[in-house]
């Protein structure tokens, strides 16, 4: 019976449905919970290997223990691991970069953080948000974007404007909880649609 039940549970989780006989994949959409509010992060399908990197660290509660440790008004809040003065070494954590010409430094720009390595190696580890109203694009061709915020840009905003230290280390901590949510289209075009209302 416990068998059975497993199994059932098993298929009831597969992130597929079906609607008039045709199977939908749900699409995974970042979700990252803050003391100051919730950001919703679309995944671009573009740049697959950032993409399955930041699911499978999510999924992993890597970054559960982690802040957004760098946070500046009209550039980034910068979460994840934190720089260190030797950079990024392990290979298992760093990703080859995926430029798109269509995917550039807009305000709420998801970007992989990363070291001043010559191949622009992506850290999987650490992330941003571009914060300009106006977009960073000065950063175009030189960090990896694989995705938008597309519910939660106020949140960032008050981000990035908390008291912070020299470093622009936020004071009080800004611990992340960082998921990914599967949602049908429906659900996805309603999440995107009510961040422009």
């Amino acid at each position: 019976m416990k068998k059975l039940l497993l199994a059932s549970a098993l298929l009831f989780s597969i992130a597929f449905f079906r609607v008039q006989g045709q199977a939908l994949q749900k699409i995974p959409v970042g979700y990252i919970h803050t003391p100051l509010g919730e950001l919703w992060l679309q995944l671009d399908e573009r740049t697959p290997h950032h993409r399955k990197s930041f699911i499978a660290l999510a999924e992993a509660g890597y970054w559960d223990s982690l802040t957004f440790n760098r946070v500046i008004p009209n550039f980034v809040a910068q979460g994840g691991c934190p720089d260190t003065p030797e950079g990024f070494k392990d290979p298992e954590y760093l990703l080859s970069p995926e430029f798109h010409p269509e995917l550039t430094h807009v305000y709420g720009a998801l970007g992989a953080g990363r070291d001043d390595n010559p191949d622009k190696l992506s850290a999987r580890c650490q992330f941003y948000i571009v914060q300009h109203p106006d977009g960073l694009h000065r950063l175009d061709g030189n960090y990896t974007v694989f995705g938008q915020v597309i519910k939660g840009m106020d949140i960032v905003d008050k981000i990035v404007r908390v008291p912070r230290d020299p470093q622009d280390q936020p004071l009080q901590a800004i611990p992340l909880k960082v998921e990914i949510r599967y949602l049908s289209p429906e659900e996805f075009h309603s999440l995107s649609s009510s961040s422009h209302d």
